[in-house]
Parts: structure tokens; C-alpha cells; sequence
């Protein structure tokens, strides 16, 4: 009974297939997404804030490595999908769920030696320049952590990014406690206070607007996990503002498989640190999937780790195109592929039950997290 209730929660699939309508837009599917709710809390000692940031995570299990491994039961999937909860003042607490379907009607090897770039032949990264970009959607809901990561802007007062940028599976990251969120902005010049006079030859120069982090939820998958290869699917945390950032954000979607993204391509911009100050967009195919992480090659460096992955799809219900984020960029990855060592960026997929999840810690009410 275990067994078949893992199935149905980590199987919802999606209602929607892809019609063989020569004027197909690639739509967004609908899924039966379940219900996670918290159970109980319990106030945990608050923690040492000791272990060094780290801007990128790195595993050998690849795709065969995963696909290989038992479905988790019932039971270690509520385990995965309970959180910690750190709060601005140090304190921190670990909440367990409980997961609802409501009714509606192979071991990877390390190969060689990684190297420093993730960078797959021609550099295809573009920096993006000027305000008239950088200010506007969907570039704009893209920030930067203090903790060197990006994140992306998914409400009002929320940010989506990697666990590891917060915690390194063990502990609680040096600066996570005071953990800030910049957004880049023009800087003021001198003198020019009141005067229109702009010369858009010169690329305007940029500053980041720092606001404080509330609290931060990280799923004890990522934890339990240790960042080992169970944890690379828990990779993610959602980090709530002090106060609303004003911005447009990007909703969050469940990832849908990857034959059915437009073609099979992702996007994602994040602040790699090889080009300090500078927000850096690319996009690529999606060369492998698991139930919950993408292998694409899509050039990176580390400072990007926590970027959105998302997609622009057709919004049935609403008759508009909609982009989303269908995913977080987490790291690197050596992947032993039939005895050749092949490397890999990663991507975490928001499935039903990550989106239920995500969603929650968002709005506080299942009821608003019924469509994926």
C-alpha cells in the first residue's frame, strides 16, 4: 500500500499530451498537483553559521545513476519534503508534513578531474548591459545573494534559489543568518540629480540594492542528504524578504518533461562570478532528464548556481503566452557515460510535489497551489 501510494505521489501526471495539430503551441500541461501541509514543529538549537559558502555542488551520479535507484517510499518522501526554517534572529525550527492527493473528479563514477570552467566549447553566454534590460522582465527577476549564489524573484516578498548557497548539507553557511538579497539599480551619477541628459553609447553603470532576509526554508532532503546524490534533487530554498521588493516576479510552473518544452531548450541568467557585476543570460538544450533533475550544457560558471531555469509556454486558460521557472540551477557534474567521462550542468525540476511545496511556503494556503 506504501508503494503504490509513492507512485501516485511522485507519477501525477499531467493531464495535457502533446496533439498532433500542425498549428501546436507548446501549452502548458495541467497537473493534479497534491496536497503538503504541515503535521508539527519543533524548535531545533540554533546553529553555528560554520561551514564555508560554496557557489556550486558536485556529484558523479548521473542520469543512469539515478534512474537506477528505488523509488523512496511513503514515508522518506514526507522525510525529504520536511523543512528547517532559519529566522533572521538565529533561531530555527524543523517542521514535518504531511502529503494529500485531494480528488478532483547504476553507481556514477567521478572520471577525471573536473575542470575550474563549465564551459562547453564556444562561450555562448551573453552579458546583459543598459537599464532598458536589466530593469525589465524577465531579466529583472534575477538577484543576487550575499552568499555569492543568484535567485530569482517568485512573489511579492519571495526568492527562489539553491540549499547549497544557504547550506552545505551539514550546516548552516557562514553569513546566512544576515543573509541579503541585491537588485541591481543605475547609479545615481554626479550631478545629474533632475536632468534627462544621457549619452546610450556608454553602458549605464549599475549598483545593487541590498534588503535582509526574513527566514529561509530548506527541505531536509537537502540536509538528510548531506549534499550527497539523494540531495542533489533537494537542492533548492525559498528565502522570504523583509519587506516587498516592488518588482515583477516569474511564477513558479511543475517542469514539465522535456520532449514538450519548446525546442527541448531551457533559459536562465545568473550573476557568474567571472563577470563581476554583471548579469549573464544563456540558454541551451536539455540533453537528459530524471524525475527530478535536467543535464544540459549550458555554459556556467559558479555564482549562477540558484538561477531560475525557465521556459515560455502557451497559458490555455488564459489565452497568453506565460514564462516560468521550472527549475533551479544547481552545479557541475562528472558523469561516467558508458566508460567516457562526460560533464554536465545540473538543474533541479520543480515536480508536483516541490511545486505543492514551494507554493505553500509562498502563499500559506493549499487551496492557492491546486494548478501546477
Amino acid at each position: 500500500m506504501a508503494a503504490l501510494s509513492t507512485l501516485i505521489l511522485l507519477l501525477c501526471a499531467a493531464k495535457d499530451v502533446m496533439p498532433s495539430s500542425p498549428h501546436w503551441k507548446p501549452t502548458w500541461p495541467s497537473y493534479r498537483v497534491p496536497v503538503i501541509l504541515p503535521q508539527s514543529t519543533l524548535k531545533l538549537d540554533k546553529p553555528q553559521f560554520d561551514a564555508e559558502a560554496r557557489l556550486e555542488v558536485v556529484s558523479p551520479c548521473g542520469p543512469a545513476c539515478h534512474k537506477s535507484s528505488p523509488l523512496p517510499t511513503y514515508e522518506e518522501v514526507k522525510n525529504y519534503l520536511s523543512y528547517e526554517t532559519l529566522y533572521a534572529n538565529g533561531s530555527l525550527t524543523e517542521t514535518e508534513v504531511g502529503i494529500y492527493i485531494l480528488s478532483n473528479g547504476g553507481d556514477g563514477s567521478r572520471g577525471r578531474a573536473r575542470t575550474k570552467r563549465q564551459i562547453y566549447g564556444y562561450d555562448s553566454r551573453f552579458s546583459i548591459f543598459g537599464k532598458d534590460f536589466l530593469l525589465n522582465y524577465p531579466f529583472s527577476t534575477s538577484v543576487k545573494l550575499s552568499t555569492g549564489c543568484t535567485g530569482t524573484l517568485v512573489a511579492e516578498k519571495h526568492v527562489l534559489t539553491a540549499a547549497h548557497c544557504i547550506h552545505d548539507g551539514k550546516s548552516y553557511v557562514k553569513g546566512a543568518q544576515k543573509l541579503r538579497v541585491g537588485f541591481l539599480k543605475p547609479k545615481q551619477k554626479d550631478g545629474s540629480k533632475g536632468s534627462n541628459i544621457t549619452n546610450s553609447a556608454i553602458p549605464e553603470k549599475m549598483k545593487f540594492q541590498w534588503i535582509r532576509v526574513k527566514r529561509t526554508h530548506v527541505p531536509k532532503g537537502w540536509i538528510k542528504g548531506n549534499a550527497n546524490d539523494i540531495g542533489m534533487d533537494y537542492d533548492y530554498a525559498l528565502l522570504e524578504l523583509k519587506k516587498p521588493h516592488k518588482r515583477k516576479f516569474m511564477k513558479i510552473g511543475v517542469s514539465p518533461p522535456a520532449r514538450h518544452l519548446p525546442g527541448g531548450r531551457i533559459h536562465f541568467s545568473g550573476y557568474d562570478n567571472d563577470r563581476p557585476g554583471n548579469l549573464v543570460y544563456r540558454f541551451c538544450d536539455v540533453k537528459d532528464e530524471t524525475y527530478d533533475l535536467l543535464y544540459q550544457q549550458c555554459d556556467a560558471q559558479p555564482g549562477a548556481s540558484g538561477s531560475g531555469v525557465y521556459v515560455r509556454m502557451w497559458k490555455r486558460q488564459n489565452h497568453k503566452w506565460e514564462r516560468k521557472i521550472i527549475g533551479i540551477f544547481s552545479g557541475h557534474q562528472w558523469v561516467d557515460m558508458n566508460g567516457t567521462p562526460q560533464d554536465f550542468n545540473v538543474a533541479v525540476r520543480i515536480t508536483p510535489l516541490k511545486y505543492a511545496q514551494i507554493c505553500y511556503w509562498i502563499k500559506g494556503n493549499y487551496l492557492d497551489c491546486r494548478e501546477g
